[in-house]
């Protein structure tokens, strides 16, 4: 096996190690989401605020998804979301965001530019959780892209240097 052969499966090797730990990351920000038993109300208030701060400061936030593959599998990707508007009627809440993905598997890591950022559209609703016993719990799914599910914000990774992409 040749040098740049033995390089390329050990990038291609340190891919997959990170899409495994990014994997486990989001399952354990959705079970310690479901454990808290935040409700829509809750997180549709964290998202308003992360709208304030991206106005006032381009403030864009550490968010974790999952997107369904043409086979079927869920896996976890990884981006930046600057949240513009936060709309609430009639029972639904939309989150109208840009995303900056920052890695995915099949591309590995990603480094945002002027031509990477995606308008999405995010609804906010509340969901009944089955698996120990009968809770409400609260899901955020991208609406204008189905494959695209369960993000999971963090208010505490922000970054302010995605704006100049807008």
């Amino acid at each position: 096996m040749d040098a740049n052969s033995l390089h390329a499966n050990y990038r291609l090797w340190q891919r997959f190690q990170r899409q495994e730990q990014l994997g486990r990351e989001h399952q354990a920000a959705l079970r310690k989401l479901a454990d808290t038993g935040a409700m829509a109300s809750r997180v549709t208030e964290a998202y308003r605020s992360m709208a304030d701060r991206a106005a006032k400061e381009g403030a864009s936030y550490r968010t974790l998804f999952q997107r369904q593959r043409d086979n079927g599998d869920n896996l976890a990707c990884e981006g930046w979301l600057f949240v513009r508007r936060v709309l609430a009627e009639g029972g639904t809440t939309r989150i109208r965001a840009t995303l900056f993905e920052t890695f995915t598997l099949e591309e590995g890591d990603i480094t945002p530019s002027a031509e990477s950022p995606k308008k999405v559209t995010l609804d906010i609703y509340d969901e009944l959780l089955v698996q120990k016993s009968m809770t409400l719990g609260c899901r955020t799914d991208r609406q204008d892209d189905e494959r695209d599910t369960r993000f999971i914000t963090f208010l505490d990774s922000v970054r302010g240097d995605l704006r100049q992409y807008l």
